[in-house]
């Protein structure tokens, strides 16, 4: 069994989605972004504001909005990032309950549901087991 982690938005503006999220959500703010974190950004050409990934932290699952241009029809537009203990386990039972799996990452597998909506199965940190 799995937790919700992330509740991930493919976007064209993360910035800008991310301030309209955390309006409507009582809670949450976007992420703070640290001096290091800055500087990562900048050796990339990013600033906050154009920050490609931005994450807003609340009360409950954590939101990512990650920009991706154009849409893309083949590929649901928000989608679940489920932690779960035993990937490769959950994967096998998850096939077994209808899930097609779409691809394998070292960290995440991506797959569908029977109606083919895509989730993402994420490997468990230690911390969120606990």
């Amino acid at each position: 069994m799995g937790l919700i982690q992330e509740i991930v938005f493919d976007c064209d503006r993360p910035a800008k989605l991310a301030a309209f999220w955390v309006e409507l959500l009582d809670g949450y703010a976007i992420r703070p972004y640290d001096q290091v974190e800055i500087a990562r950004l900048a050796t990339l050409g990013f600033t906050p504001d154009t920050d490609p990934t931005v994450m807003v932290d609340g009360p409950g699952p954590s939101f990512c909005f990650q920009n991706v241009d154009g849409r893309r029809y083949d590929n649901n537009r928000v989608h679940f990032d489920i932690a779960v203990t035993n990937r490769s386990g959950e994967v096998d039972r998850l096939k077994e309950a209808g899930a097609e799996v779409v691809r394998v990452l070292p960290t995440y597998t991506v797959l569908k549901d029977p109606e083919g909506n895509q989730f993402c199965l994420l490997d468990r940190q230690q911390s969120m087991a606990a």
